[in-house]
């Protein structure tokens, strides 16, 4: 599992190499002094100096190009049935002065170590926890399941032996996985900042993708003054829905034997959606992924088997049905209200690492299930209880997961004034071919934000006059000026995909926050199988809602090829208001 986890979180941060505030001054205090230090709610388990250049995190490939640091390691229990784990790494001779948070993926359970490492690489006093869930044996796919019943993928994936309730009957436990953990991380993280170069930080900043950017949202929502910047790649805000979604997801491979995906058809069906959709969107005709899919009408229809042809070649009426559905979103089939929405055509893949169908169909439950453990208990992995994965009543049974964790762990609110209102900064990303958490979601999150900035919005548009000709509304005006959104074509679920994936967003936000130059573009590169530093392409982000288009002339590699300009008002699938942003 451990070689899986890095696809669960940010892999952007990797290139970030930040302007300097200052000098640092030299430590004030030793590291090894800081086992003595006192924190409300914390026990400080170690704290050591790392002068070798490299890390080993546990089960994993060691980490090389170090600078030399202090690793402080600590146990937060605010309350008696919490143990959230941190680490706080402080570059012994070149902090540059700024704190930063970082987030992990899933249900983490575990310190995301590249997280740490690349906070330090940059110069940054870096933090990172494991939301308290590790107390509960969670590890980033699984928290709580029905064991791996000897399924051999589930096996690779961590999925533990025997069967487990994750977070049931703590309640305190799901308070720090929701919003706590990351709050006292950020709290005790300044304090042992502060006490080991013997003053504060100057700045902070967050930064974190899925799980790590429901928790930037969540920060700038729940504790608008524990940063200055904050970025939310792939956000995972809509927890209680989303992870409906996977439940939907699932069942709906799982109908009938007929209708489950077969290896490869996935490729097949992205192949028919590229020569059908490619280059309508902006971007370029050679492109192997869609700059904007909501252009793309693709109708699994034109796959269907006719004549001698036969599945994997084409697919069959039920599979047809599988993908319609995988394109719809997850409905309440009573009332047709829309609870999460459905997956954005180009985003199709057979790489099970992309955490996509491909790899959720062949699992024997839902990878990410484990939240619903929370509420029904050991029962939910037992076909015969009354409610279980298989036969989660999505009209029924929603209510009751909504009154028992949304308030906690959904990260659904709008009202970002007080933090706006000192100055801070959310700058969101993310991957229009993610096949996890629906591309369209960090649009409807942001659309509601500017919703917050004026009238005149629809259900599933953006609001009369929100391009005004490309200089934008009244209302998109003042949202871009603390919130700023970049979707990034062909990129899967926070790193990854055939497009231009990898791209440093945390300098362009310091230079927002620090100098108040707010990013238009933010240049990103697709590196030969995705290796540095062989260079296959790059291309400009472009500041939502604009896209990326063609020049028409020059190589359709290089990014100043193409212009930004104003998109057309695209449909985005919107949950029912009941259902969040």
């Amino acid at each position: 599992m451990k070689r899986h986890r890095h696809l669960l979180v940010g892999a952007t941060m990797a290139l970030f190499a930040c302007v300097a505030i200052s000098s640092s001054p030299a430590m004030a205090t030793a590291c090894t002094n800081l086992r003595s230090l006192q924190l409300q709610h914390t026990v400080i388990n170690s704290a050591d100096d790392n002068t070798t250049g490299t890390f080993v995190p546990p089960g994993a490939s060691p980490i090389i190009g170090l600078p030399a640091f202090c690793r402080v390691t600590a146990t937060l229990i605010p309350s008696s049935d919490s143990s959230i784990k941190i680490e706080v790494w402080l570059p012994e001779s070149t902090w540059n002065g700024r704190f930063l948070g970082t987030g992990g993926g899933g249900f983490q359970g575990t310190i995301t170590y590249n997280e740490l490492a690349s906070g330090i690489q940059a110069g940054f006093a870096a933090t990172n926890s494991d939301l308290g869930t590790g107390s509960s044996g969670c590890n980033p796919l699984f928290c709580g399941s029905a064991g791996n019943m000897g399924n051999p993928l589930a096996i690779e994936f961590g999925d533990p032996t025997a069967p487990s309730t994750g977070l049931f009957g703590h309640p305190e436990r799901i308070k720090d996985f929701g919003y706590r953990a990351i709050h006292l991380m950020t709290e005790r993280g300044k304090e042992i900042v502060n006490a080991y170069y013997g003053h504060r930080s100057q700045r902070a900043y967050f930064a974190g993708c899925s799980t790590g950017g429901q928790n930037a949202l969540m920060e700038a929502q729940r504790f608008p003054n524990d940063y200055d910047g904050i970025l939310a790649g792939a956000a995972a805000f809509n927890r209680t829905h989303l992870h409906m979604a996977g439940l939907y997801g699932w069942q709906n491979t799982h109908a009938s034997p007929g209708r489950f995906i077969q290896a490869g058809q996935m490729t097949l069906i992205n192949q028919a959606v590229l020569k059908q959709c490619v280059g309508q969107d902006g971007g370029a005709s050679t492109d192997q992924f869609l700059t904007d899919p909501r252009d793309c009408h693709f109708d699994p229809k034109v796959l269907l088997c006719k004549g001698s042809n036969a599945p994997p070649a084409c697919l069959t009426a039920d599979q047809v049905t599988t993908m319609q559905r995988y394109y719809a979103g997850t409905i309440d089939p009573v009332n047709g209200q829309l609870i999460n929405p459905g997956s954005e055509r180009g985003n199709e893949t057979d790489d099970i690492l992309a955490l996509g169908l491909a790899l959720q169909e062949r699992f024997p439950e839902p990878a990410f299930d484990g939240l619903f453990y929370w509420v029904f208990g050991p029962s939910f992995g037992y076909p015969a209880s009354a409610t279980n994965f298989a036969n989660f009543d999505f009209h029924r049974d929603v209510d009751k997961v909504d009154d028992q964790l949304a308030a906690v762990l959904n990260a659904t609110s709008t009202d970002l004034s007080e933090f706006r209102g000192h100055g801070g900064k959310l700058l969101m990303y993310h991957g229009w071919a993610d096949p996890l958490i629906p591309s369209q979601s960090s649009i409807n999150y942001f659309l509601a934000l500017a919703g917050n900035e004026g009238p005149g919005f629809q259900q599933g548009f953006q609001p009369v006059g929100f391009f005004d000709h490309g200089n934008g509304s009244p209302a998109l005006r003042r949202t871009q000026s603390y919130a700023r959104l970049f979707m990034v074509p062909g990129m899967y679920h926070c790193s990854g995909g055939p497009g231009p994936n990898t791209f440093d967003a945390l300098t362009p936000l310091v230079k927002w926050v620090e100098a108040g130059v707010a990013p238009d573009t933010i240049l990103a590169t697709k590196f030969v199988a995705d290796t540095p530093p062989a260079v296959q392409m790059t291309r400009p982000l472009c500041v939502f809602p604009k896209v990326a288009k063609y020049n028409g002339g020059g190589s359709t590699s290089i990014a100043t090829n193409f212009t930004c300009v104003t998109d057309e008002n695209d449909f985005n699938q919107k949950p029912a208001p009941k259902y969040g942003p």
